[in-house]
């Protein structure tokens, strides 16, 4: 056999995962992996980025949208601790990233060499999987553990942390090889108990007035069209979380649209409000999804699906929880409902007229902003302009600042699937420029926008450079109002407007954009949002509009609460 040192046996062990991309940053630690890198032939490109950060967010977006574990890297030091908002990220969100740190040699460790850190535990508490190696012949196997765990299960975030010195060091390459699977999650599927099953589908079938509310998890499981049969034979309103926008196509006729204090509206609230069972889907049925755990009441039924235990029972006390994939769990409810169907109540609520009143009620309020001549630009009408221009198979990536809200309830994705992505977990900003870079190159065929504050436009900007040198056409739109927005709403409603630190001056983004080498364009009427937003579309390369827009406090943002 070829001889083989550590960092060759890193990049076999990713090939043999069918890793094809990396987004990562170099160090001095690293240098033996980019050398096995350069000479070896792997057929994995690597994505040199500005930022660890970028590189985390990257290979998250690159993981939501193939249904393949991301990868990231970074040297030791400084990089280990830029990797870390990406990661945790991607671990409370569920979605598979690899982080890769290089170290300090195993010999140098407590000589206070430059860049030392405990890494482990530094990564312990944010990922689902973790380890520190110490000898050149454990690298195979951490690789199969980080990819076993990252795919099964609750999918999650993985680390490894590999010391400079084991990359140089001979390996026995017979240990290299990989679990056939591992490569895609969910890798294995388990259903929920038969007898639980038969116990939800009673209660769903009983039920006059029942409501699904799907989280994330549907969209990962896939379980759309499952979604779509059970909701359907029940005529029952689906709402979603804004990590479950897509578990149905936005015009499905019981799609009611997003719910809760991010994206959520009195029309969308009034759904929920009537029904008399609701059976959270893949959801944790946390604070903003649950109007801070006030919406559902606590006298409604409730069923919970999620492949995750720990997150039944959390919030609600729960009649039914039924543990395991949603795809499997909704099937089989699906079957059991459909034996039952005809037992329905001869009063039960007609769902779909439910819904119709929801999205009518939800749009007629929305149509009147998007067409507003106001100055500065409602951000609504940008959200219109997207609507109407955008393809099919687009992807959306919105950053949770200014943002997330208006996309959250507004934005139309003609079908099922990952066509709309933020980071809900922890809210960074700085993810929505990184994260569509990553979508992008996952789905080079799909137009992917990115949607962002000027606030998160600072924290990622240096990016512009690696859009113009990979030639990636990702669109990208700037709603600069010149303010942390989130942050001086609340100050507004919860500090009797007693605004600090919040302002900051405005920056002419389109000649930040155009100095990179990216075609920008800047807007301030509203006549020309959607000139501007085709023209950039159309163009073939980078593409990024600045839109002078309203400052959030002073916005119709469909935003319930802010932190008080």
């Amino acid at each position: 056999m070829t001889p083989m040192n550590g960092a060759d046996a890193l990049v076999r062990m990713l090939q043999l995962n069918g890793v094809k991309h990396i987004f990562g940053l170099c160090g001095d630690t690293s240098l033996p992996f980019y050398d096995a890198l350069a000479r070896l032939d792997h057929g994995i490109d690597h994505i040199l980025t500005r930022d660890e950060r970028s590189a985390a967010y990257m290979a998250d977006g690159y993981a939501r949208v193939t249904g393949k574990p991301g990868v990231c890297e970074g040297p030791s030091g400084g990089g280990a601790t830029y990797l870390l908002p990406g990661i945790v990220e991607a671990n409370e969100s569920a979605i598979p990233v690899l982080g890769i740190t290089s170290d300090v040699s195993v010999g140098a460790r407590g000589k206070f060499p430059l860049t030392e850190l405990d890494q482990l535990a530094l990564y312990q508490p944010l990922t689902k999987w973790n380890t520190r190696i110490d000898r050149v012949d454990q690298i195979p196997q951490a690789v199969r553990a980080a990819f076993r765990a990252m795919t099964t299960g609750r999918p999650g975030a993985a680390h490894i942390c590999l010391p400079y010195d084991l990359q140089k060091q001979a390996i026995d390459p017979a240990e290299v090889w990989a679990q056939p699977g591992h490569d895609r999650y969910p890798a294995y599927r388990f259903a929920p108990d038969r007898a639980d099953v038969e116990r939800a589908a009673q209660m769903l079938v009983a039920a006059r007035a029942p409501v699904f509310l799907c989280g994330g998890g549907v969209v990962i499981s896939g379980a759309g069209a499952e979604l779509d049969r059970l909701a359907t034979l029940l005529d029952a309103p689906v709402c979603t979380t804004v990590s479950g926008q897509g578990s149905l196509a936005s015009a499905h006729p019981l799609n009611a649209g997003v719910v809760g204090t991010n994206g959520g509206v009195e029309a969308t609230r009034a759904v929920v409000a009537q029904a008399d069972l609701v059976m959270f889907v893949g959801a944790r049925a946390g604070s903003t999804s649950t109007e801070h755990w006030k919406m559902p009441g606590r006298e409604r039924t409730i069923l919970h699906l999620d492949i995750d235990a720990m997150t039944i029972a959390t919030n609600y006390r729960t009649d039914v929880a039924l543990v395991g994939d949603a795809k499997l769990g909704l099937a089989a409810l699906a079957d059991a409902v459909q034996r039952r169907i005809a037992h329905r109540p001869t009063d039960a609520v007609d769902g779909r007229a439910v819904t119709a009143r929801c999205r009518a009620q939800k749009h007629a309020f929305f149509a009147g902003l998007a067409e507003s001549q106001d100055r500065p630009i409602k951000p609504e009408r940008v959200v219109d302009a997207l609507n109407k221009l955008l393809p099919r198979e687009a992807i959306v990536v919105a950053d949770p600042g200014t943002p997330c809200p208006y996309f959250a309830a507004y934005f139309d994705a003609p079908q099922a699937g990952r066509h709309f992505i933020t980071n809900r977990a922890h809210g960074a900003l700085g993810f929505s420029l990184s994260a569509a870079v990553g979508a992008q190159f996952g789905r080079p065929d799909a137009m992917v926008v990115s949607v962002m504050g000027d606030g998160s436009f600072g924290f990622t900007c240096g990016e512009l450079e690696t859009l113009v040198r990979r030639r990636i056409p990702l669109k990208m739109i700037v709603f600069s109002n010149s303010v942390f927005g989130w942050i001086k709403a609340s100050q507004k409603t919860g500090y009797e407007q007693r605004y600090f630190s919040v302002d900051f001056s405005r920056t002419d983004h389109a000649r930040v954009a155009e100095a990179f080498g990216v075609k920008a364009w800047r807007i301030e009427d509203p006549a020309d949002v959607h000139g501007a937003i085709k023209a950039a579309l159309a163009h073939d390369g980078p593409a990024l509009v600045d839109v002078i827009s309203q400052e959030l406090q002073d916005t119709a943002v469909p935003v319930s609460q802010w932190m008080g």
